[in-house]
């Protein structure tokens, strides 16, 4: 028997609203996301990737020197390479001392990226126009823990899915915007962890970490944001965080918003 066109239509939306992986899938979030048309792929665990997509940041307190020090290993959960941030330069945890950039800096942007923490505590971060970090940090449950954007969120760690497992980032970032040089309206982002939506619309303040953190660190304490588009960076703090699985899409976010 066949069932009325509006009864095909309600069972479809009960799939979608009963089977988060489908609508994770729809949106591309979630570890083993494949990138969304328009997107480029800046890390794949290759070293010719590394190289040609990424450079040092060159801060205060950068202390390594080109080519980039991070490690080409072998996925410890699946099959192939990943890069790990475990520079030399960062051992102590000297953030700053041998973080990566992408050359391409962006303004506002779709984002997926993938993790991996090899140990207890491992601590990385991923910073949004060189600017914005989302921690990553094993074992810390604050406002400076896993997923949290640093210091102004509480930690999201119940997404977190623990050592030795890929955890995926999905973020749609829109950039400050300025009038006559002044700051108007705030950066602002939507973030999946691990197809979960834990924040929607997220306004952030200012830059945290002071100079070594990157840029507008240093201005008036962070609060000094400039109108200059920033590459994404991650962080080395002398341990071993994997990274593989990274795209990034520009976009044109006219409106005050970022849900996705």
């Amino acid at each position: 028997m066949k069932l009325p066109l509006h009864r095909y239509f309600l069972l479809a939306c009960l799939i979608m609203l009963t089977c988060p992986s489908l609508r994770a899938e729809e949106k591309s979030v979630g570890v083993g996301a494949k990138p969304i048309p328009g997107a480029a792929v800046i890390l794949d665990g290759s070293r010719q990737m590394l190289d040609a997509m990424w450079t040092y940041w060159e801060g205060p307190r950068f202390a390594s020197s080109l080519p980039i020090k991070w490690k080409i290993v072998e996925d410890p959960a699946d099959k192939g390479t990943v890069v790990s941030t475990d520079d030399p330069a960062a051992a102590g945890g000297k953030y700053g001392a041998a973080d990566i950039v992408t050359k391409k800096p962006h303004r506002d942007f779709r984002l997926h990226i993938e993790f991996l923490v090899m140990n207890a505590g491992g601590n990385s971060g991923v910073y949004l126009q060189n600017r914005y970090e989302i921690q990553i940090v094993d074992g810390q449950k604050t406002k400076h823990g896993m997923g949290a954007v640093i210091n102004e969120t509480e930690s999201p760690y119940y997404a977190y899915t623990g050592l030795g497992k890929w955890n995926a980032y999905d973020i749609v970032f829109r950039a400050a915007r300025f009038k006559e040089g002044k700051r108007v309206e705030k950066a602002m982002l939507t973030m999946y962890f691990n197809s979960q939506k834990v924040y929607t619309n997220q306004t952030i303040n200012q830059v945290w970490g002071g100079p070594n953190s990157g840029i507008d660190g240093g201005n008036d304490d962070g609060k000094g944001i400039t109108d200059t588009p920033g590459g994404l960076k991650l962080q080395a703090e002398g341990h071993d965080v994997r990274y593989r699985n990274a795209w990034i899409k520009d976009l044109n976010l006219n409106e005050l918003n970022t849900d996705f």
